[in-house]
């Protein structure tokens, strides 16, 4: 009987950025969240949403964005490869960087990992290499997990926050 490798079947904790600035953006992001749900995540926590410019060009239309924090058993490969298919049947289309997106999905944090990874055209780096920039990730991010600490930095999130620029971002309650 083959022996299975426990480290890949153990619940990862994990933090994901979703994003939306065309279309209905609320409803992108919940799409996107039941398209998750739908293929074993478990979402444990999630956000307010937050509105900011878009970056670098401020006269796209604005984004909504939210931190999750979900439970998987998918490795970050496979993880990758669901959300980029979710992102594809969301609508989201091949356009150069920064463009506006119907669905747009960051790993944030994939269990506490510092790692690379080569997945075709793409270079993944958890934790995500700009989230110490990102005021529409940090705060979501300290809204539903207070104590998270980078995990290559080793910074608290609040002393990250502190560094930050919070003018432009916007939270959004729903009623």
């Amino acid at each position: 009987m083959k022996k299975l490798d426990t480290s890949e079947n153990q619940v990862k904790t994990v933090f994901l950025g979703l994003g939306s600035n065309l279309g209905s953006r609320i409803m992108n992001i919940e799409n996107a969240k039941l398209l998750l749900a739908n293929k074993n995540i478990k979402i444990i926590k999630c956000s307010n949403y937050y509105e900011t410019y878009s970056w670098p060009n401020k006269n796209f239309p604005k984004y909504l964005n939210i931190i999750i924090k979900i439970r998987t058993k998918l490795n970050l490969h496979n993880l990758f490869i669901l959300i980029k298919s979710i992102e594809k049947k969301l609508g989201r289309k091949s356009m150069p960087v920064n463009y506006p997106r119907t669905c747009d999905i960051d790993i944030i944090d994939y269990n506490k990992k510092c790692m690379s990874i080569e997945i075709g055209k793409y270079k993944l780096s958890v934790p995500h290499p700009r989230i110490k920039n990102r005021n529409f990730v940090l705060i979501p991010l300290f809204e539903i997990s207070r104590n998270w600490i980078h995990p290559k930095s080793n910074e608290n999130i609040s002393k990250l926050i502190l560094k930050i620029n919070l003018a432009d971002l916007r939270s959004i309650k729903l009623t």
